[in-house]
Formats: C-alpha cells, structure tokens, sequence
C-alpha cells in the first residue's frame, strides 16, 4: 500500500511539471515578439538622431570652416598684446624691486622718527605730570583755580601733543614762576577758622606762606591741595606775630613772620598747647606745686618790696647821722633816726645815739644787739622760700612716679598695641617734672637773689655801727 501511494505521487509532480513547461513556453514566444518589436523601434529612432547629428555636424564644419581667418587674425593679435604685456610686466617687476627697496627704507626711516617721536611724546606726558603736581600744590593755584586743566587731556592721553599744548604748558611754567617769586597783597576767598567761606585782605609770600586780616583778626592761611582752597589756621599766632603781619601788611614795615616749609611748621602751631592747656593734663599732683609756685610768687613779691625800701639810699642818710654825731647833737641824730624809723640801719644808729655815752664795748654790743633784733624781720619768709624751692621739684618726681606707675597699668591690662592708651600717664610724668622744675628753678635764683639782699642789708648796718663807733672813740680821744 506504501509503494501505490509513492507511485500515485510521482505520476500527479510528472503531470504538473508537463503543464507548467507548456505554459512557460507560451509566454516566452509573447515575450521575444515584443522585445522584437521595441528593438526595431528603436533601431529606427537612432538612424533618425545619427542622420541629425551628422547634418548638425556638417553645419558646425561650415560655420569653423567660415571663422578660421578671424580666429587666425584674433589670435595673431592676443599674441602681439601678450608680448606687450611681458614688456610691461617686466618693467614694472623692475620697478617693483625699486620701489620695494624705497619702501624699506621709508619704513626704517619711519620706525626712527616714531620711536624719536614716542620718546618725545613721552618726556611731554612725564613733563605735564611734573607741572600738573606743581600746579596744585602751588599756593597760587588758590587764586587761579582750574589752571591745570589744559594738561589733562595730555595726561589722559585723549590728545596727542602738538606745539599749541607745549606752549601752554610752558606759558604755565612761567606764569608760576614769576608768581611764586612775588609778595602781594590780594583780596580773595577763603574758609575761616568757624569753617565758613570769607573775604578778606591775603598777603601770599610767594609760594612759602600766605596770612590774612579782617575785622579784629589776623592770622596764618593753610592751603589745601586737595580742594585748592585756603584755610585759616585753627590756632592765631602771637600777638608779637600777628603785630608783625600787621604792620607789614599796613606798609608800616619791612620783615614779617614767614613758613618756609610751606605750611608744615604752622601745623604745628596747631598740636602745640600752651602752658595753660598743659597743666590739667599732669593729674592731680599739678594743683599743689601750682600752689607752691603762687605762694612761693608772693613771698617773692613781698620780701622784694620790703628789702627794696629798706636798704635804698643810706649813705647820704649815715652821713648826715656822721656829721651830727661828730658836733655832739645826739638830739639832731636822734629826730633824724627816728624820721627815717622804718628802716633797719636808722634803728640800729638809733640805738647807738641813746647809748652814745657807754663804753666802746658796751657801745658795741648794743649795736650788735640791734642788729640781730634786725636780722629776723629781714631774713622774715626765706628760710620757707628754700623750703618751697626744694619741695617743688620733689612733687614733680612724684608726679613722675604716679605718671609711669599709671603707664604700666596700662600697658598690664591693654598691652602696647595702641600707643595712645599710654598717652596719659606719659603726660602726667612729663608735665609734673616739667611744672616741678618751672617752679623750683625760679623759686632758687629769687631765694638767692633775696638771701644776697638780706646779706648787704646786714653787711652795712654792721659797717655803719662801726664807723659810728669809730667817730665816737675818736671824739672821745680828742677831748
């Protein structure tokens, strides 16, 4: 059964294959007769193109064939022109390297002459700077503000210099030349010390210093480079000073007062304190040796007036006393030295009148008597005047002392970062040795001034009782 059914299979693949070449063999006839009849088609088209092709061609050969002699003729004359052409290329290559080599040249040339001229441009700038900052730190510039503007766009390089801006920046050089040398009186502008803007009557000095005067006050300018403007000083001068400003500003005469720091000297005027803004700064210990120098200056006072009218013309006194003394009118000489009482040396004659009959000793020790009841009332206040001039400069030590101990507290608690912490107490120190020494110094030349004073008082009461005595033994020796 398996071997049939094989059997019927190959038979139906067989009778399929017979139809199918049947069929494939009908189609490729229908194919071949239309390929047959394109190919004919196109065989047909392609003798039409080709005889096209070939008139168009004969067509191109009689028009080349035509043109031949103007082509020959325009190529005879490209040719000339090309010649032409070389000609003048040739002489231009020629000028070429000419003007090439020129232009090396130039260029060389031109490189010197813009260095020259960099370098040039470069002391103008270096010059304008130079004259900008004179300029400003002119005290003239306070009078002729905005002078220094035409060097700015010299400065800021906006402008390339010419000779127009040389002339000007030596126009300006010249102008502060010759007004840095004159002494002018003006009437401008300026701040005064309040901080408001004034008029008044500014005497410049040339470029060193410049002053002025209003109404009840005189005093030094400042100048501000900053601003350009002028500022009173905060502090006036001296009235010494500003008599001379004055005077020399009224014609009265010819010196006054000049800064030749250009202000730097007057500043400071400004930082110096007096002996009266010095004092509070020296502590407490200040106060007492201000006493003693106030009660030392009254002692001084006192003690000179009465020393002066004590000891002042006694010789033509003594002589007149003499002369009684030698006729024996101890009545006269008693009504003269007691006129004359209120001082030492009548007293003590005095006392040698009412005694004048005693022995010479006893004459002499009542004179010296006298004298010594003198000497007390003389020597009255000095021995305390000493005193007064040994304690003062021992309580400026102790200022000194307190002053440094109180510096080191400062420096134990705040360090030495800030020296201005320690200010204080190095204040103290100073200003108390200082006043200690102030008052002590004078205090000792008036003490002995004072002393060598009472010590010519006493030097002539003893001389005028001895030459009493004298006149008396000799008196006595004549009779």
């Amino acid at each position: 059964m398996k071997t049939k059914a094989i059997r019927d299979l190959f038979v139906v693949f067989v009778f399929l294959m017979a139809y199918s070449g049947t069929l494939y063999a009908k189609d490729m006839r229908a194919m071949q007769v239309e390929v047959e009849k394109k190919e004919a088609a196109l065989l047909e088209k392609a003798a039409k193109e080709r005889e096209m092709a070939l008139k168009e061609a004969r067509e191109s050969r009689q028009r080349i064939l035509s043109s031949r002699k103007a082509l020959k003729a325009a190529i005879s004359r490209l040719e000339d022109k090309n010649r032409q052409i070389k000609k003048e290329n040739l002489q231009y290559e020629t000028r070429l390297g000419s003007l090439t080599a020129r232009m090396k040249r130039l260029r060389a040339s031109l490189e010197k002459k813009e260095s020259e001229v960099s370098e040039l441009v470069g002391f103008i700038r270096i010059d304008a700077k130079d004259l900008d900052a004179l300029l400003r730190q002119s005290l003239q510039s306070a009078f002729i503000p905005g002078r220094e503007r035409v060097l700015q766009p010299i400065l800021t390089q906006a402008k390339f210099p010419g000779m127009d801006d040389i002339r000007a920046m030596v126009n300006l050089l010249f102008n502060e030349i010759a007004l840095s040398g004159q002494v002018r009186i003006v009437k401008g502008p300026f701040v005064n010390r309040s901080g408001e803007e004034t008029t008044g009557d500014i005497l410049v000095l040339g470029n060193f210093s410049a002053a002025y005067r209003i109404s009840g006050e005189t005093g030094f300018l400042i100048y501000s480079d900053k601003s350009q403007r002028l500022f009173a000083l905060s502090k006036l001068p001296s009235w010494h000073m500003a008599r001379k400003i004055r005077a020399y500003m009224s014609g009265k005469s010819r010196d006054v007062p000049i800064d030749i720091s250009k202000g730097a000297a007057l500043r400071q005027l400004t930082h110096s304190l007096s002996l009266m803004e010095e004092i509070p700064r020296g502590g407490p210990i200040v106060w007492p040796i201000i006493g003693i120098a106030v009660l030392a200056l009254l002692i001084i006072i006192e003690r000179g007036l009465y020393l002066f009218r004590k000891g002042s013309h006694i010789g033509a006194f003594a002589d007149t006393v003499y002369g009684y003394a030698a006729k024996e009118e101890w009545e006269k000489c008693a009504e003269l030295c007691e006129q004359e009482r209120e001082r030492p040396v009548p007293r003590v004659l005095l006392a040698g009148v009412k005694g004048h009959e005693m022995k010479r000793e006893d004459l002499e020790n009542v004179l010296q008597e006298a004298i010594l009841n003198e000497i007390p009332g003389l020597e009255r206040f000095l021995s305390t005047l000493g005193m007064l001039a040994a304690i003062a400069p021992l309580l400026g030590l102790l200022g000194t002392v307190t002053g440094i101990i109180k510096t080191f507290h400062v420096i134990t608690y705040y360090g030495t970062g800030d020296p201005r912490m320690m200010s204080a107490g190095i204040s103290e120190a100073l200003v108390t040795t200082m006043l200690g020494l102030t008052a002590a110094i004078p205090i000792m030349i008036f003490h002995s001034l004072l002393s060598r004073r009472v010590e010519n008082i006493i030097a002539q009461m003893e001389e005028k009782a001895v030459t009493f005595v004298n006149i008396i033994c000799k008196m006595r020796k004549g009779k």
